[in-house]
């Protein structure tokens, strides 16, 4: 097969860190690879290219997003494959190792690869005997493999050796095979920052640090090593996935006034600010959760805000409703219920009132507390001398121990302050203030350098 790089096409996801592929058959027909349930970008790439999208490849059951595997096969009639292993409930070609699939000319076998989960699969793709390139999915990717804690911490060594015996069989490939992973840059799946997307098999060979450890046991320490904390919905979506979810209707967000906003506040259900961190800071409704739309949007939703809950939404009108709808349906949210009809503008004039947060300059973080919600391999690159570090996603289960005092919280923009000064606010605490910036702008600021100590 020649010329792939002009028949495959990644459709990376910037905020969950993944990428998706959709490869022209080259007779109308395409492969799609890991697509996730907000199949936007599949569908206006195959729109492009005139192709109807007739095979689903999933590598493994997803813990960071619902897969649209199923949804393809609903809509296009595609023939999903998946591992036999995986036990899904839902029409599929259960594939084992060394199964192969007829894609027309293509062939791709399955190659058993656990270990970022029990019953992952990667694909090679073949042109006649040629190996053209490997989907590796979440188990080599580029400079690094992925997590293996996603089951439970009691199969984290175990699934760790697994990874170990997939990376080396991987890596048994011809050096110039493509390797073309799920998991990427910004994935909290334990890609590193700042990789590139794809690869070789040769290029790992060289440069991916697990594959240099000189044994087993060295490769699980360091693969252990490098996993921090995940975002909490990943414990729910691999059953969910397991079993395909469908969506049988375009997601809407209802308009809602003022009036039935407060019956659902009284009933349990909670604000989602959406808008920038400026607009938020000026006016907010009380106890609203800050999660400024953005391409990590999905990702601080599914960890911060419990799916059963009822979510009201307070948008901007330059906002589109749908960059809020999939991305929440990808990650298991189908029914948000609906949207304050006018905004923040609305609310006041229908007599309800708003809080405000102060935006502080780098400058004028002085004696208050200082809290840093990044994670911690980002704080450990340089923070604020006094700055206490709280990961976002652990903030809500320390909020009652930090004293009610003048506190500043701060990312690496502004963006996680806005939803942790949300999170304080709820928990009761008052005089808060977001930093307008990250610790390279105080730094500037003040001429103090940086702490990089942990």
């Amino acid at each position: 097969m020649g010329g792939v790089d002009d028949l495959l096409v990644p459709l990376v996801d910037e905020g969950l860190g993944n990428s998706a592929y959709l490869l022209d058959l080259g007779d109308g027909r395409a492969l799609a690879v890991d697509p996730s349930l907000d199949l936007r970008a599949v569908h206006q790439a195959a729109a492009k290219r005139g192709l109807r999208i007739a095979y689903a490849a999933e590598t493994h059951l997803h813990a960071d997003f619902l897969t649209g595997a199923r949804q393809l096969a609903h809509d296009h009639g595609a023939t999903v494959l998946a591992s036999a292993a995986g036990e899904r409930t839902f029409d599929h070609t259960r594939l084992r190792d060394g199964d192969e699939a007829d894609l027309g000319g293509l062939t791709l076998r399955a190659l058993a690869t656990p270990g970022h989960t029990p019953e992952h699969l990667s694909y090679l793709l073949l042109d006649g005997n040629r190996e053209v390139g490997v989907f590796t999915g979440g188990s080599l990717i580029v400079g690094a493999a992925a997590r293996t804690d996603l089951t439970g911490p009691d199969r984290t060594e175990e699934l760790a050796r697994a990874q170990y015996a997939s990376l080396h069989r991987l890596a048994t490939l011809p050096d110039a095979t493509a390797a073309w992973p799920t998991h990427g840059a910004g994935s909290f799946c334990s890609a590193p920052p700042g990789a590139a997307r794809t690869s070789t098999i040769g290029t790992e060979k060289a440069t991916n640090p697990l594959l240099a450890a000189p044994d087993e046991d060295t490769f699980v320490r360091l693969l252990a090593d490098s996993l921090g904390s995940y975002p909490a919905y990943f414990a729910r979506l691999g059953e969910l996935n397991r079993h395909g979810p469908l969506v049988t209707a375009p997601p809407v967000l209802p308009p809602l006034d003022a009036v039935e906003v407060r019956r659902l506040l009284g009933d349990g259900a909670t604000v989602l600010d959406v808008r920038p961190v400026a607009d938020y800071a000026a006016g907010h409704i009380p106890g609203s959760v800050a999660i400024p739309l953005r391409a990590a949007f999905a990702t601080w939703l599914g960890w911060l805000l419990r799916p059963d809950m009822p979510i009201v939404v307070v948008r901007n009108p330059g906002q589109n409703p749908a960059d809020i709808l999939w991305p929440a349906l990808a990650v298991g949210y189908p029914n948000l219920a609906g949207e304050l009809a006018g905004g923040a503008t609305a609310w006041v004039a229908a007599g309800g009132s708003l809080a405000t947060t102060r935006l502080a300059r780098p400058s004028e973080v002085d004696s208050q507390i200082v809290v840093d919600v990044r994670q911690a391999d980002e704080h450990a690159t340089g923070h604020l001398p006094r700055a206490q570090l709280i990961e976002l996603g652990s903030l809500a289960d320390h909020a009652t121990a930090l004293p009610d005092a003048p506190t500043t919280v701060m990312c690496g923009h502004g963006e996680r302050a806005a939803t942790a000064a949300s999170l304080l606010e709820r928990a009761g605490h008052h005089d808060l203030s977001i930093l307008d910036g990250g610790p390279a702008d105080w730094a500037a600021a003040t001429g103090v350098p940086l702490d990089t100590s942990r």
